[in-house]
């Protein structure tokens, strides 16, 4: 069984915080810190909450004064040993609960805190309390010599962020947003540029028409962006909207026909359900987008489709045998209910064959 993400925050990790603590402030009461933090409620907590936890216990053993605290606590982001990207959010968190007052002070916490790190969910607090002032210090960012600082001006004002407040306001008009994107539209950086793609995916979700606007106009001045805009407009995509099929390549697919749809008729919880097919033309298949889509059952008797990517390239030949899985392994993020599902298989936004299997339990 996997290890707990809240487990992340262990005696371990509290031993190397409190350790580097003290080597940057000798009068840090690292034994009274500690017994305190592990108390009765500790095992029943999770990541965030754990998280919070620890970042207010910080505030209590600390100086009172935050530009003293921060300081002590900038030291020791800087003495931290590479690979606690994850736990060392407990820094941005403090700046979260503390320093809202304190803007120059938090936002350079916030800069130097990114690092190996991320400060994507705190700036949000930032970006609430002072919008016009944090994303002017967004777009400095975005221009920034370090990557992952680039990186913090997009991910920081996506406006579906995951894990994080959602930005209502850019929800609704993602102008803000859509000027950090200009700036890192052709960032050197595939770290920078998945940012921006996830970035404007989050816009296409309420704003499409802005999306199917800008794109188009992006593509048209640089080919290379092929890659991001497409990933940008996964969603799009993934619902066949026939105008950013066609931007990409993928013209309607008429000419193909599917045979020899094989699917297991039963599959067990927790095991795969295996199917294959065959795409085939008069003349070569040509550029296509091969998803499939499994209507799952609901609890209530109704199905939720999902789309999932199979293949997607440039087919040379007049056919084409694939083949492929879905696995009913239990995750936290779906239920499954026995009973009959579907499989749908989708070339370039059509759907050219579905077939029914039984999930049992």
């Amino acid at each position: 069984m996997a290890e707990l993400l809240k487990n992340l925050y262990s005696r371990e990790y509290i031993n190397l915080l409190t350790d580097t603590l003290v080597s940057v402030e000798q009068t840090f009461n690292k034994e009274e810190f500690t017994s305190t933090l592990f108390n009765s409620h500790w095992e029943q907590k999770e990541l965030k909450q754990r998280m919070r936890f620890i970042a207010m216990h910080l505030h209590v053993y600390l100086p009172k004064e935050y530009k003293k605290a921060i300081s002590i606590l900038k030291k020791t982001f800087e003495l931290f040993p590479s690979g606690f990207g994850l736990e060392n959010t407990i820094f941005q968190d403090y700046v979260e609960v503390y320093g809202k007052n304190d803007f120059n002070t938090s936002l350079s916490a916030l800069e130097c805190f990114t690092i190996n790190s991320t400060s994507e969910f705190a700036i949000r607090q930032f970006i609430l309390a002072y919008p016009q002032k944090t994303m002017l210090q967004m777009q400095k960012w975005a221009k920034h010599e370090n990557h992952q600082i680039r990186r913090l001006a997009s991910e920081g004002c996506r406006p579906r962020l995951p894990w994080a407040i959602a930005l209502q306001d850019f929800i609704k008009d993602p102008q803000e947003v859509i000027k950090i994107i200009e700036i890192l539209l052709d960032d050197e950086s595939i770290y920078v540029r998945k940012s921006v793609a996830n970035s404007l995916n989050d816009i296409s979700k309420d704003n499409p028409n802005i999306i199917k606007t800008l794109v188009p106009q992006w593509f048209k001045e640089n080919k290379k962006r092929e890659w991001l805009l497409k990933h940008a407009c996964r969603t799009l995509l993934k619902k066949s909207d026939i105008d950013t099929l066609e931007l990409f390549g993928f013209h309607d697919s008429k000419h193909i026909h599917l045979h020899n749809f094989q699917i297991d008729e039963t599959v067990a919880m927790g095991e795969k359900v295996n199917f294959s097919f065959k795409l085939e033309s008069t003349k070569t298949l040509g550029k296509l987008r091969v998803e499939f889509v499994v209507s799952f059952l609901r609890k209530n008797n109704t199905y939720n489709k999902k789309v999932f990517h199979l293949a997607q390239g440039v087919y040379k030949s007049n056919s084409k045998e694939f083949s492929k899985y879905y696995s009913f392994k239990p995750i936290s993020t779906r239920s499954y209910y026995a009973g009959t599902q579907e499989v749908s298989i989708q070339v370039n936004g059509r759907v050219l064959a579905t077939q029914q299997f039984f999930l049992s339990d």
